[in-house]
């Protein structure tokens, strides 16, 4: 059996990164995280640390910012994955011009884990966290590093466990907000489904320069679909309320600026239907079910019955 790739993984103490860092060392590749010095002295971080080493995982002490910690930490691997967030989506030019400085990584994955930001249609703020995406995908290839861009659409954990709602923290058991009419169709994956099957297509041919786009299909499905079967999970009806596009156009504009970015995600999935409006042509993509058919996909109702 061909040696596991050595995996240095790029904003692994953050939302969906932690679950990358701990599918690769399972996975039993040796596995690498960049982390900043000041990182290692919050309480709340050195905790999350503390769990990546007792899987095994080595920390690497250096920042997105630094080109030669860069370089250094690149030179011991052989793929490189991102998973930061936010302002630093666009610093990854810094990781590029690592890479091709390092000259021996044979995969990068930046970060993406979102809708398919070639095929996606936005308003802002949204519009411009999916074009500074695109902006690194087409360095990357001027650059022509060999890459896999992981488009997994929605994270469950975000949408599911209040199903859809934004102003709760619980699930909701009398009335509850739908955004359009409620039957556009939308993707919303397990973050641990996510990161296997990111880790599998490491070493994977199959991936290599394509995008590998999540759609399984139990995963698919419309935000009526979802209330339906949380009210029969519940054995309840609930009071429901549609949101107009015209409305949650106000309410983005209106919203401040992180509220913002989520109304229009939800704008671009639940309105313009960016998770399934288009085919995954061979030219271009693989869809992650079919690639991967060992792997047992957590289902949206599956998911439900742990919040039930």
């Amino acid at each position: 059996m061909a040696e596991k790739s050595k995996i240095l993984i790029i904003g692994g103490t953050g939302y969906i990164g932690k679950f990358v860092v701990e599918a690769s060392a399972k996975q039993g590749h040796p596995t690498f995280v960049l982390v900043r010095e000041t990182t290692t002295k919050q309480p709340e971080k050195s905790k999350l640390l503390d769990n990546f080493k007792s899987f095994g995982v080595t920390l690497l002490i250096g920042d997105i910012n630094d080109h030669e910690s860069l370089v250094n930490a690149i030179k011991q691997v052989d793929v490189v994955i991102s998973t930061v967030g936010g302002k630093l989506v666009a610093d990854q030019v810094n990781l590029i011009a690592a890479i091709k400085e390092a000259g021996n990584v044979k995969r990068f994955l930046p970060s993406e884990f979102t809708t398919d930001v070639d095929h996606v249609t936005a308003i802002e703020p949204a519009k411009s966290s999916f074009a500074a995406k695109a902006t690194i995908r087409r360095a990357i290839e001027a650059a022509q590093i060999p890459h896999t861009f992981v488009s997994c659409n929605g994270f469950a954990g975000y949408f599911l466990p209040t199903v859809g709602q934004l102003d709760i923290q619980t699930p909701p058991k009398e009335k509850v907000t739908i955004i359009g009419d409620g039957n556009t169709k939308a993707i919303f994956v397990k973050e641990e489904d996510i990161a296997l099957v990111t880790i599998k297509a490491v070493d994977d041919q199959r991936t290599l320069n394509k995008t590998l786009i999540f759609r399984p299909p139990g995963n698919i499905l419309s935000f009526n679909e979802i209330v339906a079967i949380w009210e029969t999970k519940i054995g309840k009806t609930l009071e429901k309320t549609y949101v107009s596009e015209e409305q949650l156009i106000k309410n983005i504009q209106e919203a401040p600026l992180g509220l913002s970015i989520d109304l229009a995600v939800m704008h671009s999935v639940l309105i313009n239907g960016v998770t399934t409006n288009f085919e995954i042509e061979a030219s271009f993509g693989v869809e992650a079910s079919e690639l991967y058919p060992e792997v047992k996909f957590t289902t949206v109702d599956e998911y439900l019955d742990h919040i039930a």
